[in-house]
């Protein structure tokens, strides 16, 4: 098994000890991840950030240029950040830019695409909203369905752009499970063989079935677990009195007990949908910030009822 450590953040970087916990980590045979607003790269901390051995460094960015600054509140924040991923990438680390979709952003796609060609990022990474924290408070913000769908269309004709001019960039979506299932609908109608090798490899994966108080745990800054990063209102104990060992092992928690079996207890589309074993019910903690029910439908479920039926 292969346990990854994403150190996250707030801003990681800004953490004074932060080279000594990465160092510890590291030491524990952890595979480390970065996931910061690049801002603080300055040359003395690309060269530590290489020489610690993270295996990916993910730069946030909303946009380009002053689309960039004014999400994250300072100006020349978006300069900081190229220069950054510059020093890391001159240093040969691998280095990945990470966007956030919302409406008043995902209209930027081609000149992120154009950006990432550029710069020759080896990583982008497409985030889906998940209402937690800031975010359930501009879900208005979100994309509408349709909108979705329209970005997945771009990212799917980018990504075959990016083939046919022999480019190599991995491209990810993340934090919406219902992209898999998308994306083997299109396939379905392209490429049957192809559609194939992606179902095997999706009901593999199991997607959110996978995903929260399964595969994907969080310890915040006090010490606190949680079943994901964007679960803050549900703690399942502190590493300050308990190894998370004992804490993640135990399911005396009802709420992480039923992430870890969660199929049954979904209702309305999600519970209703044939997908399960592709999308495994997606992102729960959505449902919650908008229904009050952990097992409610993912809101942000962009499929057709036809499509989630017998039909595609």
């Amino acid at each position: 098994m292969i346990n990854v450590t994403s150190l996250s953040g707030g801003e990681p970087l800004y953490h004074p000890r932060f080279f000594e916990y990465a160092g510890y980590a590291r030491s524990l045979g952890l595979r480390l991840t970065l996931s910061t607003n690049g801002t603080l790269i300055t040359p003395e901390a690309a060269e530590r950030i290489t020489a610690a051995g993270f295996s990916y460094v993910g730069i946030s960015f909303d946009g380009l240029g002053s689309v960039n600054d004014r999400f994250r509140g300072k100006r020349g924040a978006f300069e900081q950040a190229v220069a950054g991923l510059r020093r890391l990438k001159a240093l040969g680390q691998k280095v990945g830019l990470r966007f956030t979709l919302t409406r008043r952003n995902y209209e930027a796609l081609p000149d992120i695409f154009a950006f990432v060609e550029e710069e020759g990022i080896d990583r982008v990474c497409f985030y889906h909203l998940v209402y937690s924290g800031r975010g359930s408070r501009i879900a208005r913000n979100d994309l509408l369905h349709w909108e979705t769908r329209d970005t997945l269309d771009r990212i799917c004709a980018w990504m075959v752009s990016l083939q046919s001019l022999d480019q190599h960039v991995d491209v990810l979506t993340v934090d919406n499970h219902t992209d898999g299932v998308y994306l083997y609908l299109k396939l379905l109608r392209e490429d049957h063989a192809r559609a194939e090798r992606a179902r095997r490899l999706l009901e593999w994966n199991g997607g959110g079935a996978h995903a929260s108080g399964v595969g994907i745990a969080n310890i915040d800054a006090s010490g606190g677990v949680h079943p994901d990063q964007f679960w803050q209102t549900h703690t399942l104990g502190s590493v300050r009195e308990r190894p998370f060992s004992q804490i993640w092992t135990n399911n005396a928690d009802p709420l992480l007990a039923g992430l870890r079996n969660r199929l049954p207890l979904l209702t309305g589309r999600c519970g209703a949908c044939r997908w399960q074993p592709m999308c495994g019910g997606s992102f729960r903690v959505r449902a919650l910030q908008v229904t009050g029910d952990p097992w409610a439908p993912d809101p942000v479920c962009y499929l057709t009822d036809e499509e989630i039926g017998d039909g595609t």
